[in-house]
This record gives structure tokens, sequence and C-alpha cells, in this order.
């Protein structure tokens, strides 16, 4: 796949601990697809990945964050037909508050096994145990 051919997009598996210490992952409702998944979208013009995955989170769900340990990237073939890489990090969320916005209509946030199952696309079930791993270590699990 050519590189100039694909789209390009980031995003993370968002994750905080609840007021009982349970870690929990936000998942993001997009009406335009029917979708639940992880906050995520296209780079702007001249935008890094890791850029574009904090403001991409701050739009979708109103919250900061930090950026953790790299996941492996998603590649597929978009509602559009064109190729997509999405370049995925774990990243805690740091503060705010989400409010309904254009693309997305709703914030949950999951223990890991309602996310695995609430997750529309296989694509994003894959990330979770990634994610579990890359949170509790801290380190990388691209597989690159």
């Amino acid at each position: 796949m050519e590189r100039a051919s694909l789209v390009h997009a980031a995003g993370c598996v968002l994750w905080r601990r609840s007021s009982v210490g349970r870690l929990e992952l936000g998942l993001v409702f997009r009406p335009r697809w029917a979708d639940w998944s992880w906050p995520k979208g296209k780079l702007k013009r001249g935008e890094r990945f890791d850029e574009a995955a904090l403001r991409e989170v701050l739009e979708e769900t109103g919250h900061t964050c930090r950026l953790g340990a790299v996941l492996p990237s998603a590649q597929y073939i978009d509602h559009q037909g064109r190729h997509k890489e999405v370049r995925y990090w774990a990243a805690e969320a740091t503060g705010g508050a989400f409010e309904p916005n254009e693309e997305v209509s709703h914030l949950v946030w999951l223990t890991p096994d309602e996310a695995h199952a609430r997750l529309t696309h296989d694509r994003d079930r894959d990330l979770v145990a990634a994610a579990l791993i890359a949170i509790v270590t801290d380190e990388d699990v691209s597989g690159s």
C-alpha cells in the first residue's frame, strides 16, 4: 500500500481510575457511523500523529490526556473505500468533561470487559488487551 494513498489518523485508548480505583476505558458513540469506538480522527495538514491523537481526544471527549505507550496500529478500508491507517496510544485522562458534539453523542467509561463487549469493530476490540498491558507496564506494545 503506497503511503501517499493512505488516510492517516490517530487516536487513543483513553483510560482512568474510578473513585474506587477501578480501571475504566472511555468509548465514544459516533451517530454518523452508528458505532462505539475509541476517540480518533484524521491528521490535519502538517500535524504529527501524536498531536492529532491529543487533539482528537479533546475534540471528541472534552478530556485532556497524557499519552503513554504506543499501541498497535490498525489498517483497514474506511466507509469511503479508502485505505486507512490509525496509530494509537494508551492515554490517561487528566481532566475535562464530556459534552455531546457534532461527531460524538455519548462517552461511556467501562471496565475492560464491558468495553470489549461494547466496541463495534473487531479491530478496536483487539486493542483492549494491548492497552491493558501498556497501562500496567507503560511500555510500547506496538509490535514494531
